[in-house]
Protein backbone atom coordinates (compact mmCIF):
# COMPACT_ATOMS: atom_id res chain seq x y z
CA UNK A 1 0.00 0.00 0.00
CA UNK A 2 1.40 3.34 -0.79
CA UNK A 3 0.60 6.83 1.12
CA UNK A 4 -1.65 8.99 -1.44
CA UNK A 5 0.01 12.41 0.09
CA UNK A 6 2.06 12.80 -2.88
CA UNK A 7 0.42 11.41 -6.13
CA UNK A 8 -2.97 13.98 -5.06
CA UNK A 9 -1.31 17.20 -4.63
CA UNK A 10 -1.16 17.63 -8.51
CA UNK A 11 -5.14 17.76 -8.54
CA UNK A 12 -5.42 20.02 -5.64
CA UNK A 13 -6.68 22.96 -7.41
CA UNK A 14 -9.67 21.44 -8.96
CA UNK A 15 -10.81 19.28 -6.41
CA UNK A 16 -10.16 21.49 -3.60
CA UNK A 17 -12.21 24.19 -5.69
CA UNK A 18 -15.03 21.82 -6.08
CA UNK A 19 -15.09 21.36 -2.17
CA UNK A 20 -15.13 24.97 -1.22
CA UNK A 21 -18.05 25.78 -3.84
CA UNK A 22 -20.17 23.39 -2.64
CA UNK A 23 -22.28 25.82 0.18
CA UNK A 24 -23.10 22.76 2.43
CA UNK A 25 -20.71 20.00 1.30
CA UNK A 26 -24.30 18.44 -0.21
CA UNK A 27 -25.41 17.53 -3.91
CA UNK A 28 -22.16 16.22 -4.50
CA UNK A 29 -23.37 12.28 -5.79
CA UNK A 30 -22.75 10.49 -2.37
CA UNK A 31 -22.90 6.73 -2.45
CA UNK A 32 -25.01 6.69 0.52
CA UNK A 33 -23.39 5.96 4.75
CA UNK A 34 -21.72 2.26 3.41
CA UNK A 35 -18.94 3.62 1.41
CA UNK A 36 -19.41 7.30 1.60
CA UNK A 37 -18.24 10.06 -1.60
CA UNK A 38 -14.40 11.52 -1.20
CA UNK A 39 -14.22 15.04 -2.29
CA UNK A 40 -10.08 14.96 -2.25
CA UNK A 41 -9.38 18.35 -0.67
CA UNK A 42 -5.95 17.66 -1.24
CA UNK A 43 -3.04 19.98 -0.92
CA UNK A 44 -1.90 22.71 -3.61
CA UNK A 45 1.21 21.76 -5.74
CA UNK A 46 3.07 23.43 -3.96
CA UNK A 47 2.83 23.57 -0.17
CA UNK A 48 3.13 26.27 2.28
CA UNK A 49 6.53 26.42 3.35
CA UNK A 50 7.11 25.84 7.34
CA UNK A 51 9.98 26.98 9.46
CA UNK A 52 12.49 24.42 10.14
CA UNK A 53 12.15 25.75 13.90
CA UNK A 54 8.50 25.11 13.89
CA UNK A 55 8.77 21.77 13.00
CA UNK A 56 11.42 20.46 15.47
CA UNK A 57 9.56 21.97 17.90
CA UNK A 58 6.68 20.53 17.28
CA UNK A 59 8.65 17.00 17.16
CA UNK A 60 9.48 17.95 21.05
CA UNK A 61 6.08 19.04 21.60
CA UNK A 62 5.28 15.50 20.53
CA UNK A 63 7.72 13.65 22.02
CA UNK A 64 6.38 15.36 25.93
CA UNK A 65 3.08 14.67 24.89
CA UNK A 66 3.51 11.70 24.59
CA UNK A 67 5.36 10.57 27.76
CA UNK A 68 2.33 12.58 29.51
CA UNK A 69 -0.11 10.34 27.73
CA UNK A 70 1.67 7.42 28.82
CA UNK A 71 1.53 8.19 32.06
CA UNK A 72 -2.15 9.34 32.53
CA UNK A 73 -2.74 5.82 30.73
CA UNK A 74 -0.62 3.71 33.22
CA UNK A 75 -0.77 5.71 36.72
CA UNK A 76 -4.27 4.36 36.75
CA UNK A 77 -5.13 1.17 38.77
CA UNK A 78 -6.14 -0.92 36.10
CA UNK A 79 -3.28 0.55 33.64
CA UNK A 80 -0.51 0.38 36.08
CA UNK A 81 0.57 -3.43 35.38
CA UNK A 82 -0.39 -4.03 31.74
CA UNK A 83 1.46 -4.01 28.25
CA UNK A 84 0.76 -0.38 26.89
CA UNK A 85 1.57 0.92 23.33
CA UNK A 86 0.51 4.37 21.82
CA UNK A 87 1.57 6.70 19.25
CA UNK A 88 1.90 10.19 20.20
CA UNK A 89 2.09 10.62 16.57
CA UNK A 90 -1.61 9.85 15.79
CA UNK A 91 -3.13 11.01 18.58
CA UNK A 92 -1.45 14.67 18.04
CA UNK A 93 -1.85 14.18 14.54
CA UNK A 94 -5.87 13.99 15.15
CA UNK A 95 -5.69 16.90 17.60
CA UNK A 96 -3.64 18.93 15.23
CA UNK A 97 -6.55 18.59 12.86
CA UNK A 98 -8.71 19.57 15.42
CA UNK A 99 -7.01 22.91 16.70
CA UNK A 100 -7.14 25.17 13.22
CA UNK A 101 -11.20 25.31 13.72
CA UNK A 102 -10.59 25.84 18.30
CA UNK A 103 -11.14 29.10 19.17
CA UNK A 104 -10.45 30.83 23.25
CA UNK A 105 -9.93 28.41 25.82
CA UNK A 106 -10.76 25.05 23.82
CA UNK A 107 -7.43 26.48 21.76
CA UNK A 108 -5.86 27.34 25.05
CA UNK A 109 -6.01 23.81 26.39
CA UNK A 110 -5.83 21.98 23.65
CA UNK A 111 -2.34 23.99 22.83
CA UNK A 112 -1.27 23.58 26.83
CA UNK A 113 -1.57 19.37 26.68
CA UNK A 114 0.14 18.93 23.57
CA UNK A 115 3.02 21.58 24.72
CA UNK A 116 3.02 23.89 22.22
CA UNK A 117 3.40 27.24 21.80
CA UNK A 118 2.57 27.68 17.95
CA UNK A 119 -0.97 29.17 16.91
CA UNK A 120 -3.25 26.06 15.65
CA UNK A 121 -2.46 26.78 12.11
CA UNK A 122 1.16 26.64 12.39
CA UNK A 123 0.59 23.99 14.43
CA UNK A 124 -1.01 22.08 12.15
CA UNK A 125 1.45 22.91 9.26
CA UNK A 126 4.55 21.89 11.15
CA UNK A 127 2.73 18.51 12.22
CA UNK A 128 1.46 17.58 8.96
CA UNK A 129 5.55 18.51 7.44
CA UNK A 130 6.75 16.00 9.81
CA UNK A 131 3.89 13.25 8.77
CA UNK A 132 5.60 13.93 5.24
CA UNK A 133 8.24 11.93 5.94
CA UNK A 134 7.13 8.93 4.26
CA UNK A 135 9.26 5.42 3.13
CA UNK A 136 8.25 2.48 1.18
CA UNK A 137 11.18 -0.43 0.22
CA UNK A 138 11.80 -3.97 0.60
CA UNK A 139 12.71 -2.96 4.72
CA UNK A 140 11.08 -0.03 5.86
CA UNK A 141 7.75 0.82 4.97
CA UNK A 142 6.21 3.70 6.56
CA UNK A 143 3.13 5.34 5.79
CA UNK A 144 -0.02 7.67 7.38
CA UNK A 145 -2.85 8.61 5.93
CA UNK A 146 -5.45 11.49 7.16
CA UNK A 147 -9.44 11.98 6.62
CA UNK A 148 -12.09 13.90 7.05
CA UNK A 149 -15.73 12.14 7.39
CA UNK A 150 -18.75 15.00 7.14
CA UNK A 151 -22.12 14.68 7.51
CA UNK A 152 -23.90 15.14 3.85
CA UNK A 153 -25.23 18.77 3.92
CA UNK A 154 -23.26 20.43 7.04
CA UNK A 155 -21.33 23.73 6.37
CA UNK A 156 -17.99 23.47 7.31
CA UNK A 157 -15.76 26.40 6.74
CA UNK A 158 -14.13 26.50 3.72
CA UNK A 159 -11.18 28.27 5.25
CA UNK A 160 -11.16 24.81 7.91
CA UNK A 161 -11.01 22.73 5.47
CA UNK A 162 -8.46 24.65 3.22
CA UNK A 163 -5.74 24.53 6.46
CA UNK A 164 -6.46 20.76 6.61
CA UNK A 165 -5.89 20.24 2.79
CA UNK A 166 -2.11 22.40 2.60
CA UNK A 167 -1.54 20.54 6.44
CA UNK A 168 -2.16 17.60 6.04
CA UNK A 169 -3.53 16.49 2.09
CA UNK A 170 -6.74 14.64 4.25
CA UNK A 171 -9.05 13.08 2.23
CA UNK A 172 -12.67 14.80 2.79
CA UNK A 173 -15.59 12.15 2.88
CA UNK A 174 -19.70 12.66 3.15
CA UNK A 175 -21.83 10.38 4.26
CA UNK A 176 -25.08 10.15 6.47
CA UNK A 177 -24.34 9.80 9.76
CA UNK A 178 -28.65 10.92 10.69
CA UNK A 179 -30.06 8.22 8.71
CA UNK A 180 -27.20 5.70 9.02
CA UNK A 181 -24.86 5.93 11.98
CA UNK A 182 -23.58 2.09 11.94
CA UNK A 183 -22.82 2.38 8.41
CA UNK A 184 -20.70 5.35 8.78
CA UNK A 185 -19.17 3.77 11.73
CA UNK A 186 -18.26 1.07 9.51
CA UNK A 187 -17.12 2.93 6.48
CA UNK A 188 -14.90 5.18 8.70
CA UNK A 189 -13.58 2.04 10.58
CA UNK A 190 -13.09 0.00 6.88
CA UNK A 191 -10.80 2.91 5.56
CA UNK A 192 -8.30 2.65 9.21
CA UNK A 193 -8.17 -0.69 8.27
CA UNK A 194 -7.22 -0.77 5.02
CA UNK A 195 -4.81 1.92 6.12
CA UNK A 196 -2.98 -0.06 8.80
CA UNK A 197 -2.89 -3.33 6.38
CA UNK A 198 -5.75 -4.54 8.55
CA UNK A 199 -3.71 -3.84 11.77
CA UNK A 200 -6.52 -1.83 13.28
CA UNK A 201 -10.46 -3.19 13.02
CA UNK A 202 -12.94 -1.41 14.75
CA UNK A 203 -11.29 1.84 15.88
CA UNK A 204 -14.57 3.45 16.66
CA UNK A 205 -16.60 0.94 18.70
CA UNK A 206 -20.50 0.40 18.11
CA UNK A 207 -22.71 3.70 19.04
CA UNK A 208 -19.68 6.22 19.58
CA UNK A 209 -20.49 7.31 15.85
CA UNK A 210 -24.44 8.48 16.38
CA UNK A 211 -27.32 10.28 14.81
CA UNK A 212 -25.79 13.57 16.41
CA UNK A 213 -22.39 13.33 15.18
CA UNK A 214 -20.93 15.85 12.21
CA UNK A 215 -18.05 15.43 11.45
CA UNK A 216 -14.86 12.62 12.52
CA UNK A 217 -10.85 12.69 11.88
CA UNK A 218 -9.24 10.21 11.39
CA UNK A 219 -5.04 9.20 11.57
CA UNK A 220 -3.79 5.84 10.37
CA UNK A 221 -0.40 5.02 10.50
CA UNK A 222 1.45 1.74 9.75
CA UNK A 223 5.19 0.75 10.22
CA UNK A 224 7.07 -2.33 8.93
CA UNK A 225 10.65 -2.60 9.22
CA UNK A 226 13.89 -5.00 9.52
CA UNK A 227 16.69 -4.79 12.07
CA UNK A 228 19.45 -3.35 10.46
CA UNK A 229 21.05 -6.54 12.53
CA UNK A 230 18.26 -8.97 12.62
CA UNK A 231 18.55 -11.66 15.82
CA UNK A 232 19.12 -15.31 14.20
CA UNK A 233 15.78 -17.33 15.28
CA UNK A 234 18.54 -20.28 15.91
CA UNK A 235 19.58 -18.31 18.87
CA UNK A 236 16.06 -17.68 20.60
CA UNK A 237 15.05 -19.60 23.52
CA UNK A 238 12.99 -19.27 26.60
CA UNK A 239 14.63 -17.36 29.38
CA UNK A 240 13.35 -16.46 32.70
CA UNK A 241 11.57 -12.41 32.91
CA UNK A 242 10.49 -10.91 36.35
CA UNK A 243 6.82 -9.64 36.36
CA UNK A 244 5.75 -6.49 38.67
CA UNK A 245 4.05 -8.83 40.91
CA UNK A 246 6.85 -10.61 41.71
CA UNK A 247 6.43 -14.14 39.58
CA UNK A 248 9.00 -15.23 36.82
CA UNK A 249 7.47 -16.64 33.99
CA UNK A 250 9.53 -18.01 31.64
CA UNK A 251 9.21 -16.26 27.78
CA UNK A 252 10.81 -16.40 24.23
CA UNK A 253 13.41 -14.29 24.27
CA UNK A 254 15.89 -13.20 21.39
CA UNK A 255 19.40 -12.61 21.77
CA UNK A 256 22.95 -11.53 20.26
CA UNK A 257 26.19 -9.55 20.83
CA UNK A 258 27.26 -6.76 18.75
CA UNK A 259 27.73 -3.42 18.15
CA UNK A 260 24.92 -1.00 19.28
CA UNK A 261 24.13 2.66 20.93
CA UNK A 262 24.00 1.97 24.66
CA UNK A 263 24.25 4.13 27.79
CA UNK A 264 23.74 3.17 31.64
CA UNK A 265 23.46 4.90 35.02
CA UNK A 266 21.52 5.94 38.61
CA UNK A 267 21.01 8.62 40.19
CA UNK A 268 21.36 11.44 38.18
CA UNK A 269 18.33 11.27 35.67
CA UNK A 270 16.00 10.06 36.66
CA UNK A 271 16.86 8.75 40.63
CA UNK A 272 16.83 4.91 39.71
CA UNK A 273 19.15 2.82 37.83
CA UNK A 274 18.25 2.14 34.20
CA UNK A 275 19.92 0.34 31.18
CA UNK A 276 19.41 1.31 27.45
CA UNK A 277 19.56 0.63 24.10
CA UNK A 278 19.24 1.88 20.40
CA UNK A 279 18.34 -0.70 17.89
CA UNK A 280 18.25 0.64 14.72
CA UNK A 281 16.12 0.13 11.89
CA UNK A 282 17.21 -0.53 8.34
CA UNK A 283 17.25 1.82 5.69
CA UNK A 284 15.83 4.72 7.83
CA UNK A 285 16.64 7.19 10.69
CA UNK A 286 13.89 4.88 12.79
CA UNK A 287 15.13 3.17 15.89
CA UNK A 288 13.49 1.29 18.34
CA UNK A 289 14.65 2.17 22.06
CA UNK A 290 14.63 0.25 25.05
CA UNK A 291 14.89 1.30 28.20
CA UNK A 292 15.46 -1.19 31.13
CA UNK A 293 14.93 0.13 35.09
CA UNK A 294 16.71 -2.09 37.83
CA UNK A 295 14.43 -4.81 39.20
CA UNK A 296 11.99 -3.52 41.57
CA UNK A 297 12.42 0.20 40.30
CA UNK A 298 10.38 0.35 37.46
CA UNK A 299 7.05 2.12 38.95
CA UNK A 300 9.40 4.56 40.36
CA UNK A 301 11.07 5.07 37.55
CA UNK A 302 8.23 5.70 34.91
CA UNK A 303 6.48 8.02 37.57
CA UNK A 304 9.61 10.11 37.62
CA UNK A 305 10.56 10.20 33.62
CA UNK A 306 9.67 12.85 32.31
CA UNK A 307 10.80 14.44 28.43
CA UNK A 308 13.93 16.80 29.69
CA UNK A 309 15.19 13.43 31.80
CA UNK A 310 14.28 11.22 28.23
CA UNK A 311 15.94 13.59 26.20
CA UNK A 312 19.33 13.15 28.57
CA UNK A 313 19.02 9.26 28.57
CA UNK A 314 18.92 9.05 24.87
CA UNK A 315 21.43 12.02 24.61
CA UNK A 316 24.07 9.68 26.38
CA UNK A 317 23.47 6.55 23.97
CA UNK A 318 27.06 5.91 22.58
CA UNK A 319 27.95 3.28 20.46
CA UNK A 320 29.43 -0.15 22.41
CA UNK A 321 29.56 -3.97 22.15
CA UNK A 322 26.43 -4.86 23.62
CA UNK A 323 25.31 -8.84 24.81
CA UNK A 324 21.80 -8.28 24.12
CA UNK A 325 18.61 -10.01 25.32
CA UNK A 326 15.24 -8.78 24.75
CA UNK A 327 12.00 -10.86 25.04
CA UNK A 328 10.16 -11.00 21.77
CA UNK A 329 6.26 -9.59 21.90
CA UNK A 330 2.94 -8.87 20.51
CA UNK A 331 0.27 -6.76 21.83
CA UNK A 332 -2.63 -4.36 21.22
CA UNK A 333 -3.86 -1.17 23.11
CA UNK A 334 -7.30 -0.19 22.79
CA UNK A 335 -8.49 3.25 24.71
CA UNK A 336 -11.09 5.69 24.75
CA UNK A 337 -9.03 8.77 25.59
CA UNK A 338 -11.35 11.13 27.10
CA UNK A 339 -10.37 10.73 30.88
CA UNK A 340 -6.73 10.37 30.01
CA UNK A 341 -6.87 13.89 28.19
CA UNK A 342 -8.93 15.73 30.67
CA UNK A 343 -6.34 14.76 33.09
CA UNK A 344 -3.67 16.64 31.32
CA UNK A 345 -6.33 19.51 31.43
CA UNK A 346 -8.60 18.87 28.32
CA UNK A 347 -12.08 20.13 29.46
CA UNK A 348 -13.60 22.62 27.11
CA UNK A 349 -13.74 20.93 24.14
CA UNK A 350 -15.37 18.07 25.32
CA UNK A 351 -18.13 20.39 27.62
CA UNK A 352 -18.44 23.99 26.20
CA UNK A 353 -16.31 23.68 22.99
CA UNK A 354 -15.46 26.80 20.61
CA UNK A 355 -14.83 24.66 17.91
CA UNK A 356 -16.57 27.80 15.09
CA UNK A 357 -13.75 27.83 13.20
CA UNK A 358 -15.34 24.39 12.44
CA UNK A 359 -18.53 25.61 11.86
CA UNK A 360 -21.00 28.33 12.80
CA UNK A 361 -23.16 25.66 14.37
CA UNK A 362 -22.20 24.57 18.37
CA UNK A 363 -20.00 21.69 18.13
CA UNK A 364 -18.23 19.52 20.96
CA UNK A 365 -16.04 16.15 20.43
CA UNK A 366 -18.09 13.18 22.12
CA UNK A 367 -15.43 10.84 21.62
CA UNK A 368 -11.22 10.30 21.11
CA UNK A 369 -10.02 6.90 20.61
CA UNK A 370 -6.96 5.34 20.02
CA UNK A 371 -6.01 1.65 19.19
CA UNK A 372 -2.42 0.62 18.42
CA UNK A 373 -0.73 -2.47 18.09
CA UNK A 374 3.17 -3.77 18.00
CA UNK A 375 4.72 -7.22 17.48
CA UNK A 376 8.41 -7.15 18.07
CA UNK A 377 10.45 -10.38 16.61
CA UNK A 378 14.09 -11.53 15.37
CA UNK A 379 13.03 -9.67 12.14
CA UNK A 380 12.00 -6.28 13.26
CA UNK A 381 9.29 -4.28 14.17
CA UNK A 382 5.48 -4.44 12.76
CA UNK A 383 3.40 -1.55 14.53
CA UNK A 384 0.07 0.40 13.65
CA UNK A 385 -2.29 3.10 14.64
CA UNK A 386 -5.52 4.30 13.93
CA UNK A 387 -6.53 7.92 16.02
CA UNK A 388 -9.97 9.20 15.59
CA UNK A 389 -11.94 12.42 17.26
CA UNK A 390 -15.47 12.11 16.46
CA UNK A 391 -17.48 15.93 16.77
CA UNK A 392 -21.13 16.07 17.47
CA UNK A 393 -23.30 19.00 17.36
CA UNK A 394 -24.05 21.35 20.23
CA UNK A 395 31.54 10.08 18.46
CA UNK A 396 31.96 6.47 19.63
CA UNK A 397 34.03 5.95 22.32
CA UNK A 398 37.28 3.24 22.42
CA UNK A 399 36.01 -0.19 22.39
CA UNK A 400 35.02 -1.91 25.60
CA UNK A 401 33.96 -5.11 26.94
CA UNK A 402 30.65 -5.86 25.87
CA UNK A 403 27.86 -4.70 28.34
CA UNK A 404 25.19 -6.61 29.17
CA UNK A 405 21.36 -6.41 28.96
CA UNK A 406 19.29 -9.17 29.45
CA UNK A 407 15.76 -7.62 29.52
CA UNK A 408 14.05 -10.62 31.86
CA UNK A 409 11.85 -7.46 33.85
CA UNK A 410 9.72 -4.63 33.00
CA UNK A 411 10.80 -2.13 30.52
CA UNK A 412 9.99 0.50 28.17
CA UNK A 413 10.20 1.35 24.45
CA UNK A 414 9.65 4.02 21.94
CA UNK A 415 10.24 3.49 17.99
CA UNK A 416 11.39 7.37 16.99
CA UNK A 417 12.12 9.09 14.14
CA UNK A 418 16.20 9.75 14.97
CA UNK A 419 16.44 12.76 12.85
CA UNK A 420 14.04 14.45 14.59
CA UNK A 421 13.47 12.52 17.86
CA UNK A 422 9.62 12.20 16.80
CA UNK A 423 8.08 9.46 18.68
CA UNK A 424 6.10 7.38 16.35
CA UNK A 425 5.17 4.25 19.31
CA UNK A 426 5.33 4.53 23.02
CA UNK A 427 5.07 2.11 25.51
CA UNK A 428 6.21 -0.42 28.52
CA UNK A 429 6.21 -3.88 28.64
CA UNK A 430 5.26 -5.80 31.80
CA UNK A 431 4.62 -9.14 30.70
CA UNK A 432 5.84 -10.14 26.87
CA UNK A 433 3.33 -13.13 27.07
CA UNK A 434 0.24 -10.89 27.29
CA UNK A 435 -1.72 -9.97 24.37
Amino acid sequence: MTNSRTGNRRRAAVLLAAVLAAPLLSGCGSTGAATGTELKASAPASRPAVDPAQVTAAAQATDAFGLDLLHALTTTPDGAGRNTVVSPVGLATVLGMLMPGARGATADELAKALHTGLDPKQYALAVGALDQRTKNGDRLTLHQADEVWTQQGFPVEPDYLATLAAAFDAGVHTTDFKKDPEGSRKAVNAAVEKATEGRVKDLFAPKTINPDTRLVLTDALYLKAKWASEFKSSNTEDRPFHKLDGTVSNVSTMSQTGGFKYADGSGGIVGEPWQAVELPYADGNLAMDLIVPAQGGFAAFTKGLDQPQLDRILGALAERPVDLQLPRFHFDTSNELTAALRSLGVHSVFDHADLSGIAKEPLAVSTVVQKATVQVDEEGTVAAAGSGVGIVAGAAPAPRDPAQLHIDRPFLFLVRDTSTGRPLFLGQVTDPQAK
